[in-house]
């Protein structure tokens, strides 16, 4: 596969665009992995059960003294309404909105091309990706699904693994805020043999 047909598959019409959005962290190194294994692999039609969802859009997000930029979430990070966040401009993509602790923000070297944002009104769902240890008992994925829909939270994935009778189970969680989660988040971890309940961070 060359350079070119990767920037194609991967959204990107011009390579300058694309070798800009790998440099900024707009596209993870996952994504480009997955592409690439994807052209070698014609015949795997589907991605695996826990693949990055789809892009949030950034219509909560005020972009301080840039009103109109186009924003767009980094999908290196992930933040959702709550975190700390700072926006990075991108070469003709606008502002690319990432957590401020994001390993790809801490590593800039053009700090100029930071710019002040914060969170307005969440108008949507952002997806999370949480992971939960516990000890294997009857039920217990149950409990974990019915404590999510309590909350009135989607989940997009469910992935859940069995080692020397510990249970892992990995999620994917619409959630609107940081409150939310932080409150599912809890609820889960107080379930009986329940050892931990956590965001999966970047």
């Amino acid at each position: 596969m060359t350079i070119e047909s990767l920037a194609r598959g991967l959204d990107y019409p011009a390579v300058n665009d694309f070798l800009a959005a790998v440099g900024s962290g707009d596209i993870s190194s996952a994504r480009i992995v997955g592409k690439i294994l994807q052209g070698e692999h014609a015949a795997l039609e589907e991605m695996p059960a826990l693949s990055v969802p789809s892009q949030p859009t950034t219509e909560g997000v005020n972009v301080t003294g840039l009103r109109g930029m186009l924003t767009t979430m980094a999908r290196c990070c992930k933040p959702v309404p709550g975190d700390q966040i700072v926006g990075y401009v991108t070469r003709g993509r606008g502002a690319t909105i990432h957590r401020t602790d994001c390993s790809n923000i801490l590593r800039v070297g053009d700090k100029e091309r930071l710019v002040r944002v914060s969170w307005g009104h969440a108008a949507r769902t952002y997806p999370v990706a949480v992971r939960v240890t516990a000890y294997d008992r009857e039920g217990l994925l149950r409990d974990v699904s019915t404590v999510v829909g309590e909350e009135h939270i989607n989940m997009n994935s469910v992935v859940s693994t069995l080692k020397a009778h510990q249970a892992t189970i990995d999620l994917i969680l619409e959630v609107t805020d940081l409150g939310q989660l932080s409150r599912v988040l809890n609820r889960i971890e107080a379930l009986p043999n329940v050892v931990e309940a956590r965001r999966v961070r970047a």
